[in-house]
């Protein structure tokens, strides 16, 4: 099945730079009561750390400037550290989702489903083609019967180096989140990211974290909060 390529048109949320999301214009169309939740992936290409600038490869959805990284000088030289996203933040991201999800009303969520595993498959000269995530939460929907599927992606997950009073770095989430008809139309999609910023440079957003430098888990929780603010299927019913 080809996944069908749809326009999505860039929508503002409440959260500012940290959130960004896209929708279709052929959302209002669908009518999704039924949605099956995949397990989300992690992205598993190295991040090299520019030895110029300190920032790391930039995920969609975030600015340079907002991901630079604090590298002690007698570490290892800059050009060759690179940084992963460990298998586990995906579970777990996949996990605080699955928990709000279930908790909205007017939709069913169905449990996560077994990853496809494309991830880290590997393919030969002549192999077929990895499936595209896109396509995967179509072929899952349908599988269960449901009217779309959400599959994401962890991008960034570092943890603050230092305490609540300070880090260098700071800790750092960015992922994002895919509504995916059974049809193969992207209805939905939603972006985080955030690297902890000291009070000088984000005031309002160093209070909200309560007046000090958040662990990578403290982050993460807020990231899922912000997003399922602004997921456009089902009611909190508050």
């Amino acid at each position: 099945m080809v996944v069908a390529a749809v326009a999505l048109v860039i929508g503002s949320a409440c959260s500012g730079a940290k959130v960004t999301t896209q929708k279709s214009g052929s959302l209002p169309r669908y009518q999704v009561r039924t949605l099956v939740l995949l397990p989300f992936e992690t992205l598993n290409t190295p991040q090299i750390r520019d030895a110029g600038n300190r920032y790391m490869s930039t995920p969609r959805g975030a600015q340079a400037s907002d991901i630079s990284v604090g590298v002690p000088m007698s570490a290892e030289p800059q050009l060759h550290q690179t940084m992963v996203v460990p298998a586990y933040a995906a579970d777990k991201i996949t996990q605080l989702f699955w928990v709000r999800l279930r908790n909205l009303k007017g939709v069913t969520i169905l449990s996560p489903a077994p990853s496809s595993g494309s991830k880290t498959s590997t393919h030969q000269a002549g192999d077929l083609p990895q499936v595209l995530p896109e396509q995967a939460a179509a072929d899952a929907a349908k599988k269960v019967g449901a009217d779309a599927a959400v599959v994401g992606q962890v991008s960034v997950y570092q943890e603050r180096v230092g305490s609540r009073l300070g880090a260098n770095p700071p800790a750092s989430v960015g992922f994002e989140i895919k509504a995916v008809a059974a049809d193969g139309h992207v209805l939905w999609a939603g972006n985080y990211f955030e690297r902890q910023k000291p009070m000088t440079e984000d005031f309002s957003g160093f209070i909200h974290h309560g007046w000090g430098f958040v662990t990578v888990d403290e982050l993460t929780r807020y990231g899922v909060e912000e997003l399922m603010k602004v997921f456009p299927f089902g009611s909190t019913g508050d």
